[in-house]
């Protein structure tokens, strides 16, 4: 049996974000909030991904996750803050796949929501700081975006809710240039 490519060129009549079937079980998974763009086969089965979200103020960028491991990469070197094209995402998740021996695993089920306000609280805290008061950027959450299985706008609607509730963490105010609300964490208190 031949094995096809797991990834492969768009007509001109499909839509930029086509979830492509599976390889190994046929099925398309496309969790909410996700858009997959290319998947690779690691060397015991294990399926890497290579996702984006919709695009935010600050443009379309990329991740990377492995379904057997626990790898999961949203920047190409230490240097870089993101990763800004597929083809670089591509190449992020082919080295990965070259050298992974992780069995599948089944896919991530979607969380509830409390679960889920967990994943974008633990998020917070993780990109907080001591020494200054730090902007949200969608981006952030592009790592957490398999596990909280959610859209763009719930994210939006979680924030607005946690700024509304927990302020000393929080703000929201309307953005300066273009549209949306631009959300700010909150320095942490020092000891």
């Amino acid at each position: 049996m031949a094995l096809t490519l797991f990834s492969r060129t768009r007509t001109a009549t499909e839509p930029e974000h086509t979830p492509q079937p599976r390889p190994e079980t046929g099925e398309t998974w496309q969790p909410e909030g996700v858009h997959v763009t290319q998947r690779f086969l690691g060397l015991a089965g294990a399926v890497v991904l290579v996702y984006t979200a919709d695009a935010g103020a600050n443009g379309t960028y990329y991740a990377v996750a492995c379904l057997g491991c626990s790898y999961r990469t949203r920047s190409k070197t230490d240097r870089d803050h993101y990763i800004a094209s597929e083809q670089a995402g591509g190449e992020i998740a082919n080295a990965h796949a070259a050298q992974c021996r992780a069995l599948p695993r089944d896919l991530p089920a979607r969380p509830d929501d409390d679960t889920a306000r967990e994943l974008v609280l633990r998020r917070l805290n993780w990109e907080r700081r001591s020494d200054y008061d730090a902007t949200v950027y969608l981006t952030a959450f592009h790592l957490d975006r398999l596990a909280l299985q959610r859209s763009t706008q719930w994210i939006e609607e979680e924030l607005q809710r946690l700024a509304d509730e927990e302020p000393e963490l929080l703000t929201a105010k309307r953005r300066r240039y273009g549209t949306g609300t631009e959300f700010t964490i909150v320095r942490s208190p020092q000891r």
